[in-house]
Order: C-alpha cells, then structure tokens, then sequence
C-alpha cells in the first residue's frame, strides 16, 4: 500500500514466480517421460527375451516335424482338466485365482474339473492337462498321460516310451498332425496345513507353469542376483541336483530364485497376448504392436493388478510398477 492508501501489487515478482512454476513443472513433465520412456524400453526388452526365440518344428525322436502355433491366445476358452489328486485347499485357491485372471485378460472363461486318476476322462476337446500330485513323482501315470496325447493328436513320439519327471513342477505343450496338447504336472502339499515356506513353494511352481502354459513365455536367465526381479519369468541359476525336492533347502533355494508370484510385468503380458493382432507370439510383429500399445496396456495392466480377485498370485515385491 502506498502513502495514498492503494493497493500496489508487485507484477515483475508475481511474473517470475508463474515463470518459476512453469520451469519446475516442465522439469517434472520431461522427468517422468524420461521415466516413463525408460520403463517402455526395459519392458520391450524384457517381451524380446521371454517371446523372441526361434522354434524348432522337427525335434529329436519325433517321427515327423510338427506344425508349431505359438500364441497363448489359442488357449482362450479352453477347460482345464485336473486328473491325478484333488487340487489341495491352497492349490484350489491359486487355481481359481488364476482362472479369473485369464478370463479376465483373454475374455473367455477358464473351466475346471476334476477328472479322476487317467487323462483319458478328460476328453480330447480344447483341454489343457493339470496333473496334481505329493509324494513320489507318478511317471508311470505321466507316461499313460503322454502316450494318450500321442494317440489323440498325432504327435509322432515313439511307442512304448517310458517318461520320468525332472522336477517338481513341468509343463509340456505337444504339437501333432490333429492339434495341440498341453500337459502340466506339479507337485502340491502333502499336509492338510503346509508351513509358510512350503506354502510358498507349492503357490510359486503351480503359478509359473501355468503363467508360462497360457503365454508361451520362455524362461529368461537373471546372473546379477542384486537386480531387482520384474517377472516370474527370470530366475537365477542355483545348482539343485543334490537335494531332495522334499526338502526345506531345495524349497528355499527355488522359491528365492524368482518371484513368489506375478509381476506387474507378467500381467501386462497376459493383456499383450491377449490382444495383439498377430499370427504368432513368436513373430517381431508381436513386439511391435507392444510398442504401439504400451501406455494402452499400461493403464490395464494398473487396472488388473489393484483388483482384489488376483491379489493371491501376485508377487508383493514387484507386483506395481515402480513410481
């Protein structure tokens, strides 16, 4: 106020203070994009290691090469057949988690029953195989699986072969002259109530195998064990051979190796696969359209991993994407 008692604002102040502003907020802006740009980058990378190899259609004892279709999307609308033992509380749990997840992501509902001890009652319909078992590996009911496969989709694998599990959980996916097949066989717990490291070692291999059977996602090698993990897909090495799968040690060892649970990565690609216009997962097409659809998928991908129906599959150490 000046002595005539008016009011005198001071305008080349206010202007550097709106300019000031201004400034810090276009910082702001240009930082977040550099981050966000980041976070594109690392994530097309990380799609080009877990969906960018070269398949191979004529494989070692088959009697003729195979037509080979990879892309997870085949799997929408498919049934999941559960033979071998009931799923366990904690399996069930994971199991129906994990149903909603997809039918969420691809659109189409994931049924599930129980088929009783042989593959043969699951019917050779769109139908993926779940073996579920504790104890001792049943390679003697594996190998009738795999032989009925045989036999109903024409896969061209010897007759009379005997095959033996190599660990605690697997997955197969079997192309043939009539179509596919995919078998998945894990280990779950023996005891009504597992302990909490057990817990978490039967969730971790149930989830990987069935993340890796819908999506064709491959295993990506991470050798720098302070890195941080983005997706159930990476593991590092750990030497395994000597120790009982039954132990606490192996159970220890595998369930630190990767994540518990999925990634915000791994949902993401759950609605990558789910999407993207192409013919094969495989093709660099596929990579592309992630490129062109990332902020699309991004915003999705934030949408699914805050609802509380997949929060049990979810890996709480890398389930968000960093801010």
């Amino acid at each position: 106020m000046d002595a005539t008692g008016c009011v005198t604002y001071a305008w080349p102040n206010l202007q550097d203070k709106i300019m000031q502003r201004l400034i810090i907020t276009l910082l702001l802006a240009l930082g977040l994009a550099t981050e966000g740009s980041a976070d594109r980058a690392r994530y097309i990378e990380l799609a080009r290691r877990g969906w960018g190899y070269e398949l191979r259609t004529a494989l070692p004892m088959r009697a003729f090469p195979a037509p080979v279709h990879i892309n997870g999307r085949d799997l929408a609308g498919s049934s999941l057949c559960v033979v071998g033992e009931r799923p366990h509380p904690s399996s069930l749990k994971t199991l129906n988690a994990f149903r909603a997840l997809i039918a969420h992501t691809f659109g189409k509902p994931l049924t599930m029953r129980h088929a009783g001890r042989s593959a043969e009652q699951c019917g050779s319909g769109r139908t993926v195989i779940l073996r579920l078992y504790s104890g001792f590996p049943p390679n003697r009911a594996l190998t009738a699986d795999l032989a009925w496969m045989n036999d109903v989709h024409v896969l061209g694998l010897p007759k009379g072969s005997y095959y033996t599990a190599t660990s605690p959980a697997m997955a197969q996916t079997f192309f043939g002259k009539r179509g596919q097949g995919t078998h998945i066989m894990v280990k779950q717990p023996a005891l009504p109530r597992p302990g909490t490291l057990e817990t978490a070692f039967y969730k971790s291999i149930l989830i990987e195998e069935l993340f890796q059977s819908f999506t064709f996602g491959m295993d990506i090698m991470l050798f720098d064990r302070a890195a941080a993990f983005e997706s159930k897909l990476q593991e590092t090495p750990v030497n395994l051979h000597r120790l009982s799968w039954e132990s606490r040690d192996f159970m220890r060892a595998l369930v630190n190796s990767n994540p518990d649970g999925l990634c915000f990565f791994d949902v993401f690609m759950l609605h990558a696969v789910a999407q993207a216009p192409v013919d094969q997962t495989v093709d660099p097409e596929f990579i592309s359209f992630i490129d062109r659809a990332y902020d699309s998928l991004l915003m999705q991908t934030q949408d699914t991993v805050a609802d509380p129906r997949f929060a049990d599959l979810l890996a709480p150490g890398c389930a968000f994407l960093p801010q």
